[in-house]
């Protein structure tokens, strides 16, 4: 399983606009991911309800993971779009 460790780089955490932008970007991957807080269950990355119920906090480490095939080069796109607070996901890494 690939899996990438990121910090929020959104000053307010996952909540209302970023975590709307991290939903999109998700579920244009393509591919099946989750995302977890550090030391929680993982949810369906590509669900507002469940990421918005992480409750992720500027900073706060978070994991992105998937087995899907082509999953290293997505997760890696979306660790970019969390950790430098994007307002959409980058063409490349």
């Amino acid at each position: 399983m690939a899996e990438r460790r990121v910090n929020v780089g959104w000053n307010e955490g996952l909540h209302a606009r970023p975590a709307s932008i991290f939903v999109r970007a998700a579920t244009a991957s393509g591919i099946p991911v989750t995302i977890a807080k550090a030391d929680g269950n993982p949810v369906n990355a590509a669900s507002m309800l469940a990421v918005l119920g992480l409750g992720a906090q500027g900073g706060e480490e978070i994991v992105l993971a998937s087995d899907a095939e082509g999953a290293d080069a997505a997760l890696d796109r979306l660790a970019r779009l969390v950790a430098e607070g994007l307002d959409e996901l980058p063409e490349t890494v």
